[in-house]
């Protein structure tokens, strides 16, 4: 195995093990992981709000994908957000999400710039009869979803569609891949991208971004 090839065979089992693994960590895998959520093409981000669309709660669904791959959300995040954090002074939906700390991950709370396609489903989905301590996302049955609940309908989503290796995270992986694919068009640099992921580690970021072999293939002939 060219992995541990370049080492002696004399080490103990644990100081073995740790060579492995740090040679898995030096080329971009990470063994808790495992695989990687797949990022999802423009086609299969039409798709999937196509399909969405003829669901029961459709503005409900289409609302919580658009969180994930337009806005880069977890799952706890899509499932704890609520219309104080979205709504401005006046009322009315706001270009961003004043995401609490207790709603995310750890203290990677903060403000989320939102695409446009995500403010009209927001407004779509939004009533005019509501609480600020609402919570955005809800199910028949309660005024609150669990994040698990949130996975479980990813995953049934994309088995429907048929996209293999996908899951909740799939979304949030495919915005952090195309922001850092087109930051620099904006005069941004991969920075943005880690405060737009809210990482607190660039090296975190780029563990989401996927490799793009045409872009690389492209981006010589300017050398």
């Amino acid at each position: 195995n060219d992995l541990i090839a370049p080492y002696p065979v004399f080490f103990e089992t644990y100081d073995y093990i740790m060579l492995i693994s740090i040679n898995f960590i030096m080329r971009g895998y990470d063994m808790s992981l495992g695989r990687q959520a797949k990022v999802l093409t423009k086609h299969q981000q039409n798709a999937m709000v196509s399909y969405l669309t003829t669901t029961r709660n459709s503005s409900r669904n289409i609302l919580i994908f658009l969180l994930s791959v337009k806005a880069g959300l977890r799952a706890k995040e899509i499932a704890s957000i609520t219309w104080s954090m979205v709504i401005d002074s006046d009322g009315a939906i706001s270009d961003s999400i004043k995401l609490h700390n207790k709603a995310s991950k750890g203290s990677s709370g903060g403000v989320i710039w939102l695409n446009q396609e995500l403010i009209d489903a927001l407004k779509t989905h939004h009533s005019s009869e509501y609480d600020p301590n609402d919570y955005v996302v809800t199910t028949e049955r309660q005024k609150h979803t669990s994040p698990q609940v949130i996975v479980n309908m990813f995953q049934g989503w994309y088995k429907r569609m048929g996209f293999v290796d996908c899951s909740s995270h799939s979304g949030r992986r495919t915005f952090i891949t195309g922001a850092a694919r087109k930051i620099s068009s904006v005069g941004g640099s991969i920075r943005d991208v880690q405060m737009l992921a809210r990482h607190s580690s660039l090296n975190m970021t780029q563990r989401y971004i996927e490799a793009d072999v045409e872009a690389q293939k492209k981006v010589v002939q300017l050398i």
